[in-house]
């Protein structure tokens, strides 16, 4: 029964934390969720009003790694890995990234694949495109093992 649950939990956790791009280049990119988080949603490409470049580096830092926003607000994110491993950037509460992160660590070779990530290979860019909805104190961090207990951490001040 242990060992039957254990298979369900991880089936069911890969597909939550899906993280990367397909592996099958023909498929179409899926809708974007609607579903709200504490710290936003899915940001509509029509209503930019911001881009925010962000640079990763090997040096375990975000160049910028602090921002003021407004509620309301929606950001496109690029994203840019100038570091020569693999960098991510999740968006989140403070809280959910420490689970995300001691999760990431038990199991190093979860993908994701949420509208509030971006994994990205070393010399390439990736894109969030992001709709901060409430005020309130917001974090990105690289959850790769070891890179957010680093201090590969962000800080995202959304006021109203």
């Amino acid at each position: 029964m242990c060992r039957g649950l254990l298979v369900i939990l991880s089936l069911i956790a890969g597909s939550v934390w899906a993280h990367g791009d397909s592996k099958d280049p023909g498929m179409s990119a899926q809708p974007i969720s609607a579903e709200e988080k504490a710290f936003g949603r899915p940001g509509d490409p029509r209503k930019i009003l911001r881009t925010i470049h962000i640079d990763m580096s090997d040096e375990m830092e975000y160049l910028p790694n602090g921002l003021r926003l407004k509620a309301g607000d929606t950001v496109k994110f690029v994203v840019r890995n100038s570091g020569r491993i693999m960098h991510e950037l999740v968006l989140g509460t403070m809280e959910e990234l420490k689970e995300h992160s001691e999760l990431m660590r038990k199991h190093p070779q979860m993908e994701h694949d949420e509208p509030y990530m971006a994994h990205v290979a070393p010399g390439r860019t990736e894109t969030i495109l992001w709709q901060f909805t409430r005020a309130g104190e917001f974090y990105y961090g690289c959850l790769i093992p070891g890179h957010f207990e680093a201090g590969m951490i962000g800080k995202v001040k959304v006021t109203q």
